[in-house]
């Protein structure tokens, strides 16, 4: 049985969890030509057809192996009204915004940075090693920190949190001393 004549909602959660990749492919394959085909008449692009069908794909598919899909005709029926609705949804909020023509040469809206000034990773290479590891390793690589407990060797989450505090602060008062108290109120 092929994706898009699935209109029963639990054969199509099956399908899904049991073969995603052909599922999608066969609902893109039925249904993107029929989006694509409203979204152009509609006033939009290609480019705009398939923002939208991705988003009404993704609808569909978390409806469905989710368990809260109703369907009331086939999958592609369903997923070309989602498309439907999005498009007219995004042409609403067009309608919406000022539709200016930017001029062929902007001016930058900031000046252009000194070389004077430097930058807070130059701050945080300046600090001492320990320091310099944890607040890269949380901050730039998001580890968590449990991760950086065990890494770096502390007795405790605590530990590391408290060690990561220091340090932070360590660097915002460099970073204040070198630009001022105004740079960090915010």
């Amino acid at each position: 049985m092929s994706a898009f004549s699935l209109s029963d909602p639990a054969a199509l959660r099956l399908a899904l969890l049991a073969n995603r990749e052909q599922v999608l492919t066969e609902l893109y394959a039925h249904a993107f030509p029929l989006v694509r085909q409203h979204v152009g008449r509609h006033g939009g692009s290609a480019h705009d057809a398939q923002d939208v069908f991705q988003d009404a794909l993704l609808l569909l598919y978390e409806r469905a192996v989710g368990g809260t899909l109703v369907l009331t005709a086939s999958a592609s029926t369903y997923l070309v009204g989602i498309a439907r609705n999005l498009w007219h949804h995004e042409q609403r909020r067009r309608a919406r915004l000022p539709h200016e023509t930017l001029p062929d040469h902007l001016e930058p809206l900031a000046p252009e940075p000194v070389e004077t000034e430097v930058a807070v990773l130059d701050y945080v290479a300046r600090m001492g090693e320990k320091c310099k590891r944890i607040l890269l390793d949380f901050y730039y690589f998001q580890q968590p920190l449990a991760q950086i407990t065990a890494s770096h060797g502390y007795g405790s989450v605590r530990s590391a949190t408290v060690q990561k505090f220091k340090c932070l602060e360590r660097l915002r008062q460099a970073v204040r001393a070198a630009f001022g108290a105004e740079t960090l109120t915010a």
